[in-house]
């Protein structure tokens, strides 16, 4: 078998196949890569409307407001209830705010689940920054039991400067409550808590 001196891949056949194999592993690796470049590519950028998280209050408050619209949705297979309990909010921008969502397990089951968010219109993602949520961790609600969930966030003032942002009067916040498993631990603790005479 000859081999080119320059790059010392084989000729033929062989070349070709080891080819074929350096683009199949760049393809896997550009697409295990995608996920995490996309989800920072559009913390950073605010691209799908994603929001900010700030792990403290901000400082500078502006007296200009903005509208702030809370929407609300469930996946096909989520039983659940869930609004906003506001429709809207005037907020002065970088003030905190603290709004809330009202979910309810209308089923005789315990339900696990879990709320993904957006933010409408695209450019205002990178500047909605909470602070607190609801959607950074699962929610489990009990056969009838009804949950009062806040999520607190301010509107950075560098909106007023951004060529596109400064444009944005109204924000909408959205979340979609999608259907979980229950996690394992909380199904053990269940069935540690039924007694014997429960069984017969």
């Amino acid at each position: 078998m000859s081999l080119n001196p320059f790059n010392r891949i084989p000729e033929g056949p062989n070349r070709t196949a080891a080819q074929a194999a350096c683009v199949v592993v760049m393809m896997g690796a550009l697409s295990w890569a995608s996920v995490p470049f996309y989800d920072w590519f559009c913390r950073v950028t605010g691209f799908g409307g994603v929001t900010n998280i700030a792990a403290n209050e901000n400082q500078t408050i502006l007296d200009q407001t903005i509208t702030v619209r809370f929407a609300s949705s469930v996946a096909a297979d989520m039983p659940w209830d869930f609004k906003p309990v506001q429709r809207e909010m005037e907020v002065r921008i970088g003030e905190t705010v603290l709004a809330f969502y009202e979910a309810t397990n209308p089923t005789s089951e315990p339900i696990a689940g879990t709320a993904s968010y957006n933010v409408a219109p695209y450019e205002a993602g990178a500047f909605f920054d909470k602070i607190d949520c609801f959607c950074f961790e699962q929610q489990i609600l009990q056969p009838g039991e009804t949950i009062s969930m806040p999520v607190s966030f301010f509107v950075d003032p560098a909106i007023v400067d951004d060529r596109e942002g400064q444009y944005v009067h109204t924000i909408t916040l959205g979340y979609t409550f999608h259907l979980n498993d229950l996690p394992v631990d909380y199904e053990q603790a269940a069935l540690e808590t039924v007694q014997p005479t429960d069984l017969n």
